[in-house]
């Protein structure tokens, strides 16, 4: 039974950071997992589900595969595939930084943080994408701040204990019976606060550029691939690790060839006296033209494959083929003499057509036929 994509089964966008994907799972994991629904085989398989997509994508290395070559890149080494077993975790194990969250605790918000991945849209020529190519790229991200070393201060300077947590990153506030810990409403977390902040950055430690890349593009990549350049995004917080970039592949139309796969097709337009009589032809490849031999008495729309003219896959295996549609072009600005030959062969076929244009002669027959039974 095929499985369902690990980005919808966690409900995110495929450019989800890990704090998303964590978040989703911690949500499905609260609703679904098996301490809280005993005797639910519904639920069970819903979380096993759930732990198999987070299992994947909250590792770097298994979503890049999975990002690449679906479920087949993780299968093999997931063994089948994740699922609740014992290591999986109890209730408690699970969510345990959840609840630290709310009664003491919790997480510190001056931990470092993985900056965000960016995407952007490559356009290459067929011929491009078939044999592959190296370009350049430009596209804006966040870096660290060189005239502050991303701290955020004025050089010179250094960020400020904060005063109302005193560094902690977090207050106490008082609230019933409950004492709640909550993140600190002056520092945002940080446990410092910037008193002479960096001019460049206004205090935020990082900048926006422009930043160019050369991105060198894999033979056979088609429309919607896309190529992981890890560590490309954005500057992460706190120190933490950038994020990548995603290249987009879009493929511009082209005029001769239209792909599918792994195969290339092409309609050629040949003549009402080649159809007939036969003949060659040359017709265009993506190395060259080469010779097609058209038989007698061809067929408008008749397909014929030009083996190994197609594409050679990004990932390996066979090179497809050339399938090229003979479509018969029917004569235009015909002069007189030419129009009166054109009639003259019309009549010298007049009293054999079954046998000149049996498709012709099979089709009246049929017309003939439905008459004959709507009248009959």
């Amino acid at each position: 039974m095929s499985k369902r994509d690990y980005y919808l089964i966690l409900g995110v966008e495929r450019n989800a950071s890990e704090a998303e994907i964590k978040k989703a799972f911690k949500r499905l994991a609260m609703k679904y997992h098996p301490d809280r629904n005993p005797d639910d085989e519904s639920a069970e398989a819903k979380f096993k589900e759930a732990k198999e997509a987070y299992d994947v994508l909250s590792d770097s290395q298994k979503r890049a595969a999975y990002d690449q070559f679906g479920h087949a890149g993780v299968d093999a080494s997931m063994g089948g595939g994740g699922g609740f077993h014992a290591g999986a975790g109890s209730f408690s194990d699970i969510f345990g930084d959840v609840f630290g969250d709310i009664f003491g605790g919790g997480r510190s918000e001056n931990r470092a943080y993985r900056g965000a991945d960016l995407r952007y849209q490559l356009e290459l020529s067929l011929e491009e994408a078939v044999r592959g190519t190296t370009v350049k790229i430009r596209y804006p991200t966040t870096v660290v701040c060189t005239a502050c070393d991303g701290t955020g201060a004025r050089p010179g300077s250094k960020p400020a204990t904060c005063p109302t947590c005193g560094g902690q990153g977090q207050v106490r506030v008082q609230q019933g019976f409950f004492s709640v810990q909550q993140t600190c409403p002056r520092c945002h977390g940080r446990g410092q606060i910037i008193t002479d902040p960096c001019s460049a950055c206004h205090g935020e430690g990082r900048v926006q550029e422009n930043k160019t890349l050369s991105v060198k593009v894999p033979a056979g990549v088609d429309e919607g691939d896309r190529i992981r350049l890890s560590g490309e995004g954005e500057v992460g917080e706190n120190g933490g690790p950038p994020g990548d970039l995603y290249v987009q592949i879009h493929v511009r139309p082209h005029p001769i060839f239209q792909r599918r796969d792994n195969d290339l097709y092409c309609e050629v337009p040949i003549s009402f006296t080649t159809a007939a009589l036969g003949g060659e032809l040359e017709v265009p490849t993506l190395d060259g033209n080469v010779k097609l031999k058209i038989p007698p008495e061809t067929q408008s729309e008749k397909q014929f494959r030009l083996r190994g003219k197609g594409v050679a896959p990004v990932r390996g295996g066979g090179t497809g083929d050339l399938i090229c549609k003979v479509v018969l072009e029917t004569p235009v600005n015909l002069n007189r003499e030419q129009k009166e030959l054109l009639r003259e062969f019309e009549r010298s076929m007049a009293d054999n057509a079954h046998t000149h244009r049996p498709k012709t002669h099979s089709w009246l027959d049929g017309v003939k036929k439905f008459f004959d039974d709507l009248t009959g």
